[in-house]
């Protein structure tokens, strides 16, 4: 099965997120197979990110996007425990600093990008100066709507110069949401995860998936597509993800470089 098939959005998709199932598993179960292909896919993965650093020509990088407690925590720790940490950076967009607010909005981002032979995880990212901003008037609508544009060239940009973008939207019910928010309640070790801007936020459901379905619709391109991930199953969720991640990976095809020395005349002393 491709995964990467299953749920790309295809350049210049008019998205209606209503009629993508959160609860979607195509038909796997949660059990020993799934554990099974999944552990697979994430030793495939450490494999191809070790062939990556060593080529040290391209990167990739994961953005994870999704409402609170869609799982983009969970994502970055079951799906990439099996990347060797020295290789693999992972960056969380927070409320902009006041340095940062200094600056254009996608100039924190760069920053952050990862090297060559490196992948990068963005726990939230540069949508979300058209999905918050948006939500909440932060900014103009003038403002916002010029950033897809300038969004799609900054991705081109990135495309052109050997970074690999994978965009994920982790979509999760309404119902399931307050279910994982009602857990994390009950949750001696979750708890400090919980902030009342969880629940206030619940407000503008509507409004954030009006945000997202036109984010997604006019920045899904070919070299830097997004993905609907139905993740109200969160054994799903990471299935799916990995599976896309080693999908890309298998297709860019990292190769090891020569070594630099005639291994034939290396001697010990």
């Amino acid at each position: 099965m491709n995964f990467t098939k299953q749920f790309v959005v295809s350049p210049d998709a008019r998205l209606d997120l209503s009629r993508y199932d959160p609860d979607m598993t195509l038909g796997w179960h949660k059990g020993h197979k799934t554990e099974s292909s999944l552990r697979k896919a994430i030793e495939r993965m450490d494999n191809l990110q070790y062939r990556l650093s060593a080529e040290r020509k391209r990167a990739l990088l994961v953005v994870l996007q999704g409402l609170d407690a869609a799982g983009k925590d969970g994502t970055v720790r079951h799906v990439m425990s099996g990347m060797n940490p020295q290789g693999c950076k992972v960056t969380s967009f927070k409320v902009p600093s006041a340095v940062e607010a200094a600056h254009d909005f996608l100039w924190r981002i760069h920053r952050a990008m990862p090297e060559l032979g490196e992948v990068g995880i963005f726990n939230r990212s540069h949508y979300e100066d058209v999905l918050v901003v948006r939500v909440h008037k932060l900014v103009g609508k003038e403002v916002w709507s010029r950033r897809y544009d300038q969004i799609n060239q900054f991705e081109s940009i990135l495309a052109g110069n050997g970074v690999r973008i994978l965009k994920f939207f982790l979509h999760i019910s309404k119902d399931e949401q307050r279910k994982r928010l009602l857990e994390r309640m009950d949750d001696p070790e979750r708890q400090w995860k919980i902030s009342e801007a969880d629940f206030r936020e619940r407000r503008f459901w509507s409004d954030y998936t009006a945000a997202y379905e036109d984010a997604i619709s006019k920045c899904s391109t070919k070299h830097s597509p997004w993905f609907i991930i139905p993740s109200n199953k969160k054994w799903f969720r990471n299935l799916a993800v990995s599976h896309i991640i080693v999908e890309t990976l298998d297709e860019m095809n990292p190769r090891f470089p020569p070594p630099t020395v005639d291994i034939s005349k290396l001697k010990f002393s």
